[in-house]
Formats: C-alpha cells, sequence, structure tokens
C-alpha cells in the first residue's frame, strides 16, 4: 500500500506512500514516431479522483506523478534534485526558505507561484477535506490548529471536532515566489519528502470547481490530462510548454488498466502493451520472461518491501506474541527462491536495502526462520482458530501466500488458508472502513528516497497509512526524536532504534523486498523505470 504511495504497497505507499495495487484490463498501442505514437503502459484503477494530496496508492499515483512537478525530484539512482525549486535552504534550524523557478505554467496556462503550494498543502492538512496524505504536514507549525484526530473508537465512528483554523501559521508565501516554512521543531530531512505527491502545487481552479477539477485535473508536469474512462484506459498527452529539463520525447501516453498481471504480460509478449512494470508468477517462473521477453526486459531495483499486515483493532491479533510466532515460522528464503527465482531478498527490517539511511538488522532475530522458537510464543500467545490470510486474486500473490501457509502450519499446527478477494479495490475499501477480520498481504513504495518513509507513515499512531491501527507511545516517542534531530546522520540512527521498538511490537511482518521486473514492446528504446518503479515517460523513446 502506498501511501504511501500503497504496494497507499507499495498501501506498492510513493508515498508515497504508495500502497503496490493490485492489477488491473486492456491495451493496445498505435504505430508511428515519437511525435504521434501513443505509447501503453500498464495501470490498475486509481482508488480516488486524482487530487494529489488524496492520492496515496500506485493506481492514481502513475498519473499524478506524470502531470504534476513538485519542488523537487527523484532521480532513478534515488538522487534528490531540484525541479520547481530554485533552492532551498535551511534560513534556521527549524525553517526552510524556498525560492521558485519563474516562468512555469499549469496546463490551464496560468502561472504556478508560491501560493499554489501554501493553498495546496493548507487544503490537504484540514482534516474536514479529508485528504489521507494529511499528516505529511504534521511538522509545519499550526497543523493541530487544522487538523483534529479522529475521535472514532470503541463506540464506532465520532464526529471530529472542528479544527481552530483553515491555514497552517508556519506556512506562508514572502512574494509571488518565495515560499517559507516554519517547523514546531527542527525537521532536516523535510527537503527529501518534498517530490512526493502530497507536496504538490494546485491551480486556482481547483478550489473555484473542485468537481471539475477531478473530472479534468489540470497540473504542472510534463504530461497534461486528456481522458479518463473507468476500468478501461486514462490518457495523457505531452504538455508542449513544461519547463523542466526532463521533458518527454513521446507525445502521448495511455494508462491501460488491466483485470490481471496475467493478461497484460500476454499483450506485452504479443507487443499490444508497451509496458509492464510487474512481471506475474507465471512468467518468473523458472525465469522464464527472460526467454519470453529476450533483450526486451530488465530487472530494476526498487523501493519497495512486502509486509503482511494485521487489523490490530480486531482482539484475535492483540497478542504481539502471536504475531512474532506467524513472523518466525516463515521461511523468507525458501520463498524467494523457490516462488520468485531469488529475484526478491528477504529483509530484517522494515526498510529495504540501499535506501538512504538504512541501517541491518532492524528486525533481527524476529524474521528469522526458527519454527522452534515459533512454536514457543505461539503457545504462550493462547490463540485459538485457524489464521487466514488474504489478498486482492487478480495481484499474482497466491503462489507465495500458499506457500507461507504452508510453512506456519507446519511450525505451528495452525490451520492457515489463502483467502482471496477479487480485487485490490474491494480489499482498500475495507481496510480504509477498519473493516478487516483477516491477515492480509501488504506492500509499500516509499514516497521518497528515505529511510523515515517506510516508518512514519506506517507505524506511527495517525500515520497515513497506518491501516492496522497501530500505537505505541514509546515508538511515537522515538519516532518524533529522530524527526527533529539536528543532523541527518542523528536522525538515522534514532529511526534505527525506532525500528527495533517497531519489531518488538510486530504490528505487521516484513518479508522481503521487491525489486521490479519490467518487460516491453519492440516498439520501444530506452524504456527504464524511474525511482517511483514505473516507466521514465521522460527518456522513453519509439523505435
Amino acid at each position: 500500500m502506498r501511501k504511501g504511495r500503497a504496494l497507499s504497497l507499495i498501501a506498492l505507499p510513493i508515498a508515497a506512500s504508495l500502497v503496490l495495487t493490485a492489477c488491473g484490463g486492456g491495451g493496445g498501442s498505435q504505430s508511428g514516431g515519437n511525435e504521434n505514437t501513443e505509447v501503453s503502459i500498464f495501470g490498475t484503477e486509481p482508488e480516488n479522483p486524482l487530487v494529489p494530496g488524496n492520492t496515496t496508492e500506485t493506481g492514481g499515483g502513475k498519473v499524478v506523478q506524470a502531470i504534476f512537478t513538485g519542488l523537487v525530484k527523484y532521480s532513478n539512482s534515488f538522487e534528490v534534485k531540484n525541479a520547481m525549486a530554485e533552492s532551498i535552504e535551511l534560513t534556521k534550524p527549524d525553517q526552510y526558505t524556498i525560492k521558485l523557478k519563474q516562468g512555469w505554467k499549469f496546463h490551464d496556462g496560468t502561472d504556478v507561484k508560491a501560493k499554489n503550494f501554501v493553498d495546496a498543502w493548507n487544503y490537504t492538512a484540514y482534516s474536514p477535506n479529508g485528504q489521507q496524505s494529511a499528516s505529511f504536514f504534521e511538522q509545519i507549525k499550526g497543523f493541530r490548529d487544522v487538523n483534529t484526530v479522529d475521535p472514532d473508537g470503541a463506540n464506532g465512528p465520532q464526529k471530529a471536532p472542528e479544527p481552530k483554523a483553515k491555514e497552517m501559521s508556519g506556512l506562508k508565501a514572502v512574494d509571488d515566489y518565495t515560499l517559507q516554512v516554519d517547523f514546531t521543531e527542527p525537521h532536516v530531512i523535510f527537503k527529501v519528502k518534498l517530490g512526493y505527491s502530497a507536496y504538490m502545487p494546485l491551480p486556482d481552479a481547483f478550489f473555484k470547481d473542485p468537481k471539475g477539477f477531478e473530472a479534468k485535473p489540470i497540473g504542472n508536469g510534463p504530461f497534461k490530462f486528456i481522458s479518463r474512462t473507468p476500468k478501461q484506459d486514462i490518457k495523457l498527452e505531452r504538455y508542449e510548454e513544461y519547463k523542466g529539463d526532463d521533458k518527454p520525447k513521446i507525445k502521448k501516453v495511455k494508462v491501460a488498466i488491466y483485470t490481471g498481471t496475467e493478461a497484460a504480460y500476454a499483450a506485452v509478449k504479443g507487443n499490444q502493451l508497451d509496458f509492464l512494470d510487474t512481471i506475474p508468477p507465471s512468467g518468473l517462473a523458472g525465469n522464464l520472461w527472460k526467454t519470453d521477453l529476450k533483450g526486451r526486459s530488465q530487472a530494476f531495483q526498487g523501493l519497495s518491501i512486502q509486509i503482511l499486515n494485521f487489523p490490530l483493532y480486531d482482539k484475535k491479533y492483540q497478542n504481539a506474541d502471536f504475531r512474532k510466532a506467524i513472523s518466525m515460522a516463515i521461511n523468507r528464503k525458501e520463498i524467494t527462491e523457490k516462488i520468485f527465482e531469488g529475484s526478491r531478498k528477504p529483509t530484517d527490517g522494515y526498510a529495504v536495502d540501499g535506501v538512504t539511511g538504512w541501517s541491518p538488522g532492524g528486525c533481527g532475530e524476529l524474521c528469522t526462520h526458527n519454527p522452534t522458537e515459533a512454536k514457543k510464543l505461539f503457545d504462550k500467545s493462547g490463540f485459538t482458530g485457524k489464521l487466514e490470510i488474504t489478498s486482492n486474486a487478480d495481484g499474482g500473490h497466491k503462489e507465495w501466500i500458499e506457500a507461507a501457509c504452508g510453512q506456519i502450519k507446519n511450525a505451528l499446527n495452525l490451520e492457515c488458508t489463502f483467502a482471496p478477494v477479487a480485487t485490490f479495490g474491494e480489499i482498500r475499501k475495507k481496510i480504509n472502513a477498519h473493516e478487516m477480520t483477516q491477515v492480509y498481504r501488504g506492500g509499500w513504495l516509499a514516497d521518497y528516497p528515505s529511510v523515515e518513509n517506510f516508518l512514519n507513515p506506517l507505524y506511527r499512531t495517525g500515520g497515513s497509512s497506518n491501516d492496522g491501527g497501530y500505537s505505541s507511545p514509546a515508538v511515537d516517542a522515538k519516532l518524533a526524536e529522530a524527526d527533529r534531530a539536528g543532523t541527518e546522520a542523528e536522525s538515522y540512527k534514532l529511526y534505527h532504534e525506532a525500528e527495533k521498538l517497531i519489531a518488538n511490537d510486530m504490528p505487521a511482518i516484513p518479508l522481503w523486498s521487491t525489486p521490479s521486473q519490467a518487460g516491453w514492446s519492440n516498439r520501444l528504446k530506452n524504456a527504464t523505470m524511474s525511482a517511483y518503479r514505473e516507466l521514465d515517460l521522460s527518456t522513453v523513446e519509439v523505435a
């Protein structure tokens, strides 16, 4: 789930961070050169209308990243570079001053100014607007005045208190092209976050007619929105006035919505679909994809992790010994080698190897296969009944979940079954409503390249993608300490300490990192993956 951009995970969040979506019907491409050709890419049905602050999963995130550009962007090697920002300076320990590049336009021809960022961030943070990315502004002064805590609890939904204000006091446009951000405490990693969709600007047209914007989003990115046919496709076209240095060579993009990765895989093999970012299990078996798509496929490093989530609001999952027992009963190495042909790497923590600020050993022995210790913990937990693990049936997760269930049954003498749900949308609806009664497959695709993004959104109380309802005062305090650290090195040390505290509670089970195996049609050249595990639309060409 991504948020983040969930695999919201990626909830694969980007938030982030985005949720990894299940894979969704049709495809096809047209012939011609770069200027006239429509390149078709695999997509999934977005969960919500394409408003950046409310897009926390990969289906919508893929489109939002194409039609919006933020203050910074991330290279394919996860380097942070200025995009709309001319400069981002830490003018005080608790203040950033951001200068914007001039001459940038929204797709409706209006100028992109500092107030467009201020208005967008305030709208997203204001809790009555119900935006999923509101928590990304938590460190800014005045956030608690615009965002009240949802009081839902054991007695069901409660009406949230009315916020004291509609605008954060720590956010202001100094002039047309200068943005000042004041924090309640130092927040040195803020710059790294600014390429995520939560921080995109919104044009004045959004506030004049939100419904009209939802029907036809207006961005400031390299592609402009043309049309959307639900469950079929989303069409984009290059914005000729785009000022970024990543202007695409191709003219048109069709995000083809599929009902499953198997159909998309067949379409890529037959050159009816131009790009697929998720090879299904049938293609991974025996590394068949390397033969089927010889010369037009590759594995790419990603910022995504596969996890199993517990709905902690359900009493039967509230014993930490039970959750630890399930983790230690799973043989990650065996599954990654036999099901995924070695294309996945078992993780020993809640972030992926190589991300900025990462340290090994965050989960330690609790993420190590140890059936003897697992059985002791299971017996101690007193759990009774059977275990069901659910996921969307259209996402290619059946094989590994059934393998994990077999290991759990052998280690714990616990009946464990795979209980699929038809679509990703159905599962997300239940997750968002806190109606899950089963352990469920989750994924996380990082919204930005920092270890912080693997922790705060998912495991801090009230985090934007904390879908299981986990809450720990000790974890919250340690994460807050890391957030306000005076240097990046100090903050990363503290995030690692928070990771160990999270592991001791085991609110979710980290399994393995999920690099991307991608395939493309014989029409494409210079096909590579962006930091968000998607086709890099700035470099791809038609042969």
